[in-house]
């Protein structure tokens, strides 16, 4: 009598098995979008979300201005403000502040071609040999770069930052500004710069003029004899 064998099982028809798959995917795309579409939602509907508007006006030309300076040098400037305001019959904590502001910034110094006058200018016979006469340079306002300006650390009383909060116009760092630049400028008068500028000048003058076939070229300043 000859045993009996069991039929192996059958495998799962590919049909349902491809019906799991889309359902799956399915399941994740919707997934994916209701995420996506909370987060728009709620960036739509935040009620602390804030938005920056430009309403500026076009910016207008007021005035243009013909130059006739050379700009020789320019010198990089740094300083710290330290600026304290004390009341006569409060303590500190009360009444007063103190702020350690950084100012950094640039003055130009320029030789102005323009104040050269009669006789500024010397050609020989030959044309060989010409004589400059220059006005001493100059120095302009100096100019405190933004980005690398800043309040370093302030302490101010509690009547201070009351009157802060409750102004409309709370107290800004005009006044930080105006004592940096005016320092920057000593500094400037104080310094190297303009002699700097003037020998600057004094060489490329004295390049151009040999390049348009002058053989002796003197350049002087409107002080020098």
């Amino acid at each position: 009598m000859k045993a009996s064998q069991e039929a192996p099982p059958e495998a799962p028809p590919a049909a349902p098995r491809r019906r799991r798959r889309r359902f799956l995917a399915g399941l994740l795309v919707v997934m994916v979008l209701l995420v996506v579409g909370a987060r728009v939602t709620w960036s739509w509907l935040n009620p602390f979300g804030e938005a920056t508007i430009d309403r500026s006006q076009p910016v207008l030309l007021e005035s243009i201005h013909n130059l006739s300076r050379f700009e020789a040098a320019t010198g990089n400037f740094q300083v710290v403000v330290d600026l304290e305001k004390d009341a006569a019959f409060l303590p500190d904590a009360v009444k007063g502040s103190r702020t350690l502001f950084v100012g950094a910034g640039g003055v130009d110094a320029y030789v102005d071609f323009g104040g050269i006058g009669n006789g500024g200018l010397t050609v020989s016979g030959d044309r060989t040999e010409v004589t400059v006469r220059l006005p001493r340079a100059q120095l302009e306002k100096p100019n405190l770069d933004n980005k690398r300006s800043y309040v370093y650390a302030q302490q101010r009383g509690l009547l201070d930052r009351v009157e802060d909060f409750l102004s409309s116009s709370p107290s800004d760092q005009q006044e930080l500004y105006v004592l940096a630049e005016k320092k920057i400028a000593e500094a400037a008068q104080a310094s190297d710069l303009r002699n700097r500028a003037d020998q600057n000048t004094k060489i490329m003058l004295e390049g151009i003029l040999k390049g348009l076939g002058f053989e002796k070229v003197t350049v002087k300043f409107a002080d020098e004899t």
